[in-house]
C-alpha cells in the first residue's frame, strides 16, 4: 500500500477516493485521527467521548469486498452530542445526563453508519444545543477564542484535522457561525428536508441537522448521502456568468470591519471572474424576523424543556427556567404574529431568491470573539427562519487572518442547486490559512 503523508489532513472525498484506488486502509485513517487528536484536543477540548472500538470498527470495514462498502466506507466522523448514540454516552453537555446511553441511534446517524461511516466520537456541545453552559472547546486557530455555537466541538475537530466530517444542529445560527470562527465548510440544509429522529429538540420550527467538511465536495458526499441530491426543478444548463446578490441584511451596523471586507471581497473577486453580483437590499420587513425568531425560539423552547424544569428545579440551568417561565413577556398573540411573519417571508423571500443563483450575506458578525460564548446569531437566524438552505465558505482576507466566511443561499430546497454553485464558487474566494500539522 503506498504511504500517504499527513493522513489526517485528507478531506472527505481525498480520502475516500485513496482508500478506492488501495493506497490507503480505514484503519490507518481512524488511527491517524485518534494520533491527532491525542496531539491536540488536550487543548483543543472539541470531544466529549471517543469511541473504544472505532480501530476494530475500521479493521471489519477494510476487509469487506468492494460491492459491498458504502458511499461513506471507513471515514471516521465527529457526532454532536445532541445525536442519539447507542454505543455512547448522549449527555447534551448538562449534568442531567451524564453517562445516558439512548436505546438506539439518531435517524442520521443510523443512515450515516449504514453507509459505513465510524462515529469516532461525540463533540461538545452547548447544553441541549440551546443555552445554558457553554462547550469548553476552543477555536484552533486562537485557543483563548470561542470555536461558537452550538455546534462547537464538531466545528473545531474539523477545523483541527480530527476528522474530515462532523455532524451538527442549527437552531439560530450553530453550524454556519463555528463554520466561519473555524475556517471549514459547513452547510445547514433546507428546513425539514434532514429526519431529526433521535436529535434534542429545541425549537420544532427551526431544528435543522447540519454538518462540516473540508471543501464543497465533502459538503456534496454528505447531502448525497442524506437525500438531498433531488434537484428542485429540472437542472439548466450550467452557464458561464452566475447572478449573485449580495446582501449585508438589515443588520450592517452590528458587523466588524472583517465581515465588511469578506463580504466586499468575496463580490469582488466573483465580478473579476465573470460573474454577475447585484447589491440586494432586504425588504424592510426583515428587519423584524430577528425578533420574530426569538419570540418562536423561547415559546417552543418553552414547551421543550418544561418537563426538566418540573423535573430537575434548579438543577436545571436558569436560561432553561427563562424560556419555560416565558421571562421574556411575549404573548400568545405575539407568537402567532411571528408565525404568520414566517410563513410570509419564506414566500417572499424564495420570490426574490428566484431570480438570482445565490445569494450572499455574512456568517458571522466578524472573527471569533474572546472566551467560550457561542457568539451572536443574528447574521444566521433570519436564513434559518426562513427554512432557506445555507452553505458557509471560508474567505481570505488580503492579510493574515483569523478565519472569516460568508454565507452562500438558495430558496427553499434548491439544495443541489446550491451545492453545485458552491462548488464553483469556493475556488474564487480562496480559502487559506491552514493549520499545521
Amino acid at each position: 500500500m503506498t504511504q500517504i503523508s499527513d493522513i489526517h489532513q485528507l478531506s472527505a472525498t481525498e480520502a475516500l477516493a485513496a482508500m478506492r484506488d488501495g493506497m490507503l486502509s480505514s484503519h490507518d485513517l481512524v488511527s491517524a485521527c485518534l494520533a491527532r487528536i491525542i496531539e491536540r484536543d488536550g487543548d483543543v477540548k472539541a470531544w466529549l467521548a471517543l469511541n473504544p472500538d472505532a480501530l476494530a470498527e475500521a479493521a471489519r470495514l477494510d476487509a469487506l469486498p468492494a460491492e459491498k462498502r458504502g458511499r461513506l466506507h471507513g471515514l471516521p466522523i465527529g457526532v454532536k452530542d445532541v445525536f442519539d448514540t447507542a454505543d455512547l454516552p448522549t449527555t447534551h453537555n448538562s449534568p442531567l445526563y451524564q453517562g445516558f446511553r439512548p436505546a438506539a441511534d439518531a435517524a442520521v446517524v443510523d443512515l450515516l453508519r449504514a453507509e459505513g461511516a465510524i462515529v469516532l466520537g461525540k463533540t461538545d456541545t452547548t447544553e441541549f444545543a440551546a443555552a445554558g453552559r457553554d462547550a469548553a472547546t476552543g477555536n484552533p486557530h486562537d485557543l483563548t477564542r470561542t470555536s461558537g455555537g452550538s455546534s462547537a466541538g464538531s466545528a473545531a475537530a474539523v477545523a483541527d484535522f480530527h476528522v474530515p466530517l462532523a455532524l451538527a444542529t442549527q437552531t439560530g445560527g450553530s453550524t454556519m457561525r463555528p463554520g466561519s470562527f473555524c475556517g471549514v465548510y459547513a452547510m445547514k440544509p433546507s428546513f425539514g428536508r434532514v429526519s431529526r429522529e433521535g436529535v434534542k429538540i429545541y425549537a420544532l420550527s427551526f431544528d435543522t441537522v447540519g454538518w462540516y467538511g473540508r471543501s464543497v465536495a465533502d459538503l456534496a458526499l454528505m447531502a448525497g448521502v442524506l437525500g438531498l441530491d433531488e434537484p428542485l426543478e429540472p437542472e439548466a444548463s450550467a452557464t458561464e456568468q452566475l447572478r449573485i446578490a449580495s446582501t449585508s441584511g438589515p443588520y450592517r451596523d452590528k458587523l466588524a470591519p472583517e465581515s465588511l471586507e469578506a463580504l466586499s471581497l468575496a463580490a469582488e473577486r466573483l465580478v473579476a471572474a465573470g460573474h454577475q453580483v447585484t447589491r440586494l437590499e432586504l425588504p424592510e420587513d426583515f428587519k423584524v424576523l430577528d425578533a420574530h425568531h426569538r419570540v418562536i425560539l423561547h415559546r417552543e423552547g418553552q414547551a421543550a424543556f418544561r418537563n426538566l424544569a418540573a423535573r430537575h428545579g434548579k438543577n436545571l440551568h436558569d436560561d432553561f427556567h427563562h424560556r419555560v417561565e416565558n421571562r421574556d413577556g411575549s404573548s400568545l398573540a405575539d407568537l402567532a404574529r411571528a408565525y404568520d411573519a414566517m410563513a410570509l417571508s419564506r414566500i417572499a423571500f424564495d420570490q426574490i431568491a428566484a431570480g438570482f443563483d445565490v445569494v450572499i450575506a455574512p456568517s458571522a458578525p466578524g472573527f471569533a470573539p474572546v472566551g467560550r460564548r457561542p457568539g451572536d446569531p443574528v447574521f444566521n437566524a433570519s436564513w434559518t427562519m426562513l427554512g432557506v438552505p445555507c452553505i458557509n465558505i471560508p474567505v481570505s482576507l488580503e492579510r493574515d487572518s483569523l478565519p472569516i466566511g460568508v454565507t452562500l443561499i438558495a430558496r427553499r430546497f434548491a439544495d443541489s442547486h446550491l451545492l453545485a454553485h458552491a462548488e464553483r464558487i469556493a475556488p474564487i474566494l480562496k480559502s487559506h490559512g491552514k493549520l499545521q500539522a
